[in-house]
C-alpha cells in the first residue's frame, strides 16, 4: 500500500498576505481558494514540480497558532538557483549552508512558519 503526504496545513493570521506571499514571492501555484461560509475558507497551494500542497484559510486548522509550523522543507536540484531566486523577490534567505546530508538555505513566512530548501548531496 502507498501512503502519500499530500496536504500540509500551515496556519497563517492573514490569508491574503500569505498568499500574496507564497503566489507571489515564492511562487507556489493558487490551486484553490474557497469561500464555503463566514467561518469556513479553504486556499490550497502548491510548490512547482511538488505532489505535496499546503493549505490554509479560516475554519481549517486546529487551535495551532499562526507561525507555529517549523522545519517544512522542500527539495530543488540548484540550491545557488534557489538562494538567488528567493533573495531576488525580497524574502529574506539565509546564507546557503553545507551538511553532510545536503546544502540548505533557511526562510520565514510572514508568520514565521519556517521552511528549509534542501539540495540533496549527490548519490553514490
Amino acid at each position: 500500500m502507498d501512503w502519500k503526504l499530500e496536504l500540509v496545513p500551515v496556519p497563517v493570521s492573514d490569508v491574503d498576505r500569505a498568499i500574496a506571499f507564497y503566489v507571489g514571492k515564492v511562487g507556489f501555484h493558487l490551486d484553490h481558494d474557497h469561500t464555503v461560509s463566514d467561518e469556513i475558507r479553504f486556499v490550497q497551494l502548491t510548490p512547482p514540480g511538488s505532489a505535496c500542497s499546503i493549505a490554509m484559510g479560516k475554519g481549517l486548522v486546529d487551535d495551532s497558532p499562526p507561525g507555529s509550523i517549523r522545519g517544512l522543507q522542500l527539495v530543488v536540484p540548484d540550491i545557488d538557483e534557489a538562494h538567488r531566486y528567493l533573495a531576488a523577490q525580497g524574502i529574506e534567505v539565509s546564507d546557503i549552508k553545507d551538511f553532510p546530508w545536503g546544502r540548505f538555505v533557511f526562510f520565514e513566512d510572514p508568520d514565521g512558519n519556517t521552511w528549509s530548501v534542501q539540495q540533496l548531496p549527490p548519490r553514490s
